[in-house]
């Protein structure tokens, strides 16, 4: 019997090398030119305790958990995942977000990718075995989340999750799969649930997106969540001069949800700011879908003015100065 692949071996593989020289690509030119100003202080580490032993783990990550000192019962948790050639350490030092979990009070959760499961450490979104419901690298998430509410005493209502680049893919997907778990969503440099099945298909997903129906894309998650379902609030951010992650990915991403929520584009209501325009849809008195598309953004997170996010935050090759910052006004949209 012969086995027929619909791509050539050479072909994945090939492919695979252009993603990883995309990523390492866009690394590089990421840092500013500009000398940074010399630090009079070392910042002081954030406390990541590494939790072992969190389930079966079928998906072979790592979780590395914050939890504030004397953090009252019933608290939010905010999980955040890293994108390509990030740790939970780098993504942090940028963001600020255990700064902000010490201060607005909540616990942070970030689930880390490993080298033996992807050399640039993405997480693997294209793979349908690792976005698939209750397998791979989404069921470990699940379960990181399911163990720090029981250990904490969190609020299993109040789960929010942001991911950036293929840690939006990947909140994307836990959005389609798991919708029930979360209280809101915020994607950055994502891409649309169930578009790639493979290394070939998520490059050119990547490069330049993948035309489909509003209907084509909302089959998708219905697919995956089939039956009624209430969707957590969600957010798309996307940078107009993004070379990784082409923008018409977040055009994609908002016809999906846009289709699967029932919201139609004509109940739009636009904004126009110094930075760009942030478009929101309402249902029941508040915002369903946001999406801040940035003018002359790269492919990043946004975290204000001087590269700061409202608290003191360290260099991060994708965390990137601009006019609005991301991680506080995700403390807005999440009541934190």
């Amino acid at each position: 019997m012969t086995l027929k692949f619909p791509f050539s071996l050479g072909r994945t593989l090939k492919a695979q090398k252009k993603l990883r020289g995309l990523v390492e690509k866009v690394a590089r030119q990421s840092w500013p030119l500009v000398k940074p100003a010399k630090a009079k202080k070392k910042p002081a580490q954030p406390q990541f305790v590494e939790r072992i032993s969190f389930g079966s783990n079928p998906g072979r990550l790592k979780m590395k958990i914050h939890v504030p000192p004397r953090l009252a019962r019933n608290s939010p948790l905010v999980v955040v995942l890293h994108g390509c050639l990030q740790t939970p350490e780098s993504f942090d030092a940028g963001s600020g977000f255990s700064a902000l979990a010490d201060r607005r009070r909540f616990a942070l959760l970030y689930p880390q990718q490993s080298r033996s499961n992807n050399a640039n450490l993405c997480f693997n979104w294209f793979r349908p075995s690792a976005v698939a419901r209750d397998r791979g690298e989404l069921m470990s998430i699940k379960q990181m989340i399911d163990s720090a509410i029981s250990d904490h005493h969190l609020d299993g209502s109040r789960v929010y999750i942001a991911g950036l680049s293929a840690g939006g893919a990947m909140a994307c997907a836990l959005a389609a799969t798991y919708p029930e778990m979360f209280a809101g969503v915020a994607i950055f440099a994502g891409l649309p649930f169930g578009a790639a099945r493979d290394a070939v298909s998520a490059l050119s997903l990547m490069q330049k997106g993948v035309e489909k129906s509003a209907q084509s894309w909302g089959d998708l998650v219905r697919l995956a969540s089939p039956g009624p379902t209430l969707w957590p609030p969600l957010s798309i951010w996307q940078g107009s001069n993004d070379r990784t992650v082409h923008p018409a990915n977040a055009e994609a991403m908002l016809s999906q949800w846009l289709d699967v929520t029932g919201l139609g584009r004509s109940a739009e209501v636009a904004r126009k700011m110094p930075w760009g325009t942030v478009t929101r849809w309402r249902a029941g008195g508040r915002d369903r879908i946001s999406y801040y598309r940035l003018d002359s953004f790269g492919h990043g997170i946004p975290i204000g003015e001087g590269g700061r996010a409202g608290v003191k935050a360290r260099r991060d090759r994708f965390m990137l100065p601009a006019g609005v910052s991301a991680p506080r006004e995700l403390m807005k949209l999440w009541g934190l």
